[in-house]
């Protein structure tokens, strides 16, 4: 029974990783198609959805299993419990990489706005959280995951850049509006994907630690 149980955790700590990496490269994907207008790659990301989805619902299915049938304790428990809460971010974040695509794709049809090395800023920022909490949740890292939630404050100053850039070009240049009304909603979409990075380093420290730190990540 015990062998069994630990297989079971061991099944599931594999497919939430799947789901990560599928959603890692989902937003590295969108993020080079919208900086490089490439409407192929965003194309991509949009089709590749749907397996995100899917694993969500097997984690969904697993973690139910465990819960209804093995009555985990302590660790197990919150392992359990900490991967629900992964999972559900991961599909968040997968659902921006698919709107930031839907953006690249209607972005890369007019003629380009000047360049904002922002906006590149808050895609490299986002894509490192991601890969940053990723790496804490495997290495079981608390250190690791309190950095991911310092790099939120980077995140949030740059789509405020981008904003404020943006509202001043549309002031002198009316015919960008459409275009830059749909360029500060990629960079919504990139600052929620930090976040939802952050919840995940949340759930990561609540994994190891079993302490509660939703809305205000911090040493503990």
């Amino acid at each position: 029974m015990e062998s069994r149980f630990h297989k079971e955790l061991e099944e599931l700590k594999m497919t939430i990783l799947q789901m990560a990496a599928l959603t890692e490269r989902a937003l590295e994907k969108a993020v080079h198609s919208l900086l490089v207008r490439d409407t192929e790659v965003a194309k991509e990301v949009v089709r590749g959805d749907q397996e995100v989805n899917s694993l969500e619902l097997e984690i969904d299915r697993l973690c139910l299993k465990l819960l209804a049938l093995e009555q985990p304790m302590a660790r197990d428990l919150r392992f359990i419990i900490g991967t629900m809460r992964i999972a559900v971010d991961l599909e968040r974040i997968a659902d921006q990489a698919v709107n930031i695509a839907e953006r690249t794709i209607f972005l890369a049809s007019r003629p380009p706005l000047r360049f904002n090395p922002a906006m590149q800023q808050l895609g490299d920022t986002a894509i490192d959280m991601l890969k940053s909490v990723i790496s804490a949740f495997i290495n079981e890292s608390e250190e690791q995951a309190i950095d991911v939630c310092q790099m939120d404050d980077t995140a949030d100053e740059l789509n405020v850049k981008i904003l404020k850039d943006l509202m001043d070009y549309m002031l002198h240049d009316t015919p960008a509006i459409e275009r830059s009304v749909q360029t500060i909603i990629a960079a919504r979409c990139l600052e929620r994907a930090a976040d939802q990075a952050t919840n995940i380093a949340e759930s990561v420290i609540f994994i190891i630690k079993g302490v509660n730190i939703k809305h205000h990540c911090q040493r503990t």
